[in-house]
């Protein structure tokens, strides 16, 4: 089915995907967010019951509708579902259209020339034919799976941070968090008030005081302009510091979890530690990190081997009239977050609209 010139479909509606229709509505184009879930609220709903966001709620809302409430706080996980689902209303109720239970499998040029549109495949067969599109659907569905010595013949579970929700759903005396970044430590701290728990990590925990001289980092961030400080494309993002608010070094400190150098490797129910000690482990958990989640372009040669896309600051390298979102390290160390993404995707899509009007 072809689409108007003036349709940009759009893969994903979590926060990145919204960011880009809201941004397309301002440029005067006509969105079309492709959900693959039952709502719009991303990977938002599967992420661990206990996630609270790094930002408070005043720096951490999508342009245009900021969140309810003390603008102080952090906001909870459920907060932000609920956040981003009342954000995909106001925006259907101005034109958008969002389609969800709607899978992307694959996305082909057009015509044996190009044509420059795009062909966009959905898993229930049904073909749209698009003059623009921006990959916005995230990494929570390709979590990062290090290929760590014996790591595949564990005897204990090793789930990834991805598939966690609660210490209930984890068993085990003695977990090993594989990790360093906040994910990590957040999830180390909530197991320590009932488990054993060693932080394994390649470098020692880079901590940072949440709310250095009584502000949050984020509204320094927003006075010195870090948060809007152009990048250079990253191939690999560098690693992220641990907000801290006091509990976390504190709890390091005391003991109540610890921090060692990476296991040399598992063998059976015991890790190998790099100084020769040799430790009983019932769990491991993953907290490294995903990668781009971008199947469906892979037959279109947008991707490199590694399945990372080819672009600059978010718009192909491959094919004009393609667009991604919620990549880290895209333009801005705050790209991939709530705060940052409406800047990019006012980029993004703002190049987009040019290139849809031959500009």
């Amino acid at each position: 089915m072809p689409l108007d010139n003036d349709t940009i479909v759009i893969v994903g509606a979590g926060q990145s995907g919204l960011a880009a229709a809201h941004a397309a509505l301002e440029q005067g184009l006509r969105p079309l967010l492709l959900e693959a879930s039952d709502r719009a609220a991303g990977s938002w709903p599967r992420y661990y019951d206990s996630l609270t966001l790094f930002s408070p709620a005043r720096y951490s809302s999508l342009p245009g509708l900021p969140f309810d409430g003390d603008p102080e706080r952090y906001p909870r996980r459920d907060e932000v579902v609920i956040y981003l689902e009342r954000y995909a209303a106001a925006l259907i109720e101005r034109g958008a259209e969002l389609r969800t239970g709607a899978r992307v499998e694959a996305v082909h040029l057009a015509g044996e020339s190009g044509a420059s549109r795009f062909l966009v495949r959905l898993a229930d067969g049904q073909e749209l034919a698009a003059p623009a599109v921006i990959a916005a659907g995230g990494s929570f569905g390709r979590p990062h799976r290090p290929a760590l010595p014996g790591l595949d013949t564990f005897s204990g579970p090793v789930p990834h941070v991805a598939d966690y929700r609660c210490p209930a759903s984890l068993s085990g005396e003695h977990v090993v968090v594989v990790g360093a970044g906040n994910s990590a430590v957040q999830v180390a701290y909530e197991l320590a008030a009932e488990r054993r728990v060693t932080l394994a990590s390649r470098e020692p925990i880079r901590f940072v005081t949440q709310r250095p001289l009584g502000r949050d980092l984020h509204f320094w961030f927003r006075v010195t302009g870090f948060d809007r400080l152009p990048l250079a494309r990253a191939e690999a993002p560098p690693a992220s510091p641990v907000l801290d608010d006091g509990r976390y070094r504190q709890a390091l400190r005391e003991g109540r979890y610890t921090r060692r150098a990476m296991f040399t490797r598992l063998d059976g129910d015991h890790a190998l530690w790099s100084d020769g000690g040799l430790e009983r482990v019932d769990a491991v958990l993953l907290a490294t990190g995903y990668r781009p989640d971008l199947p469906y372009l892979t037959d279109l040669g947008a991707l490199d081997d590694g399945g990372h896309p080819r672009q600059r600051r978010g718009l192909s390298l491959t094919h004009p009239g393609l667009g991604y979102l919620g990549l880290e390290w895209q333009r801005t160390p705050s790209s991939n977050t709530l705060r940052g993404v409406g800047a990019d995707a006012a980029y993004v899509v703002g190049m987009l609209a040019r290139h849809l009007r031959g500009d």
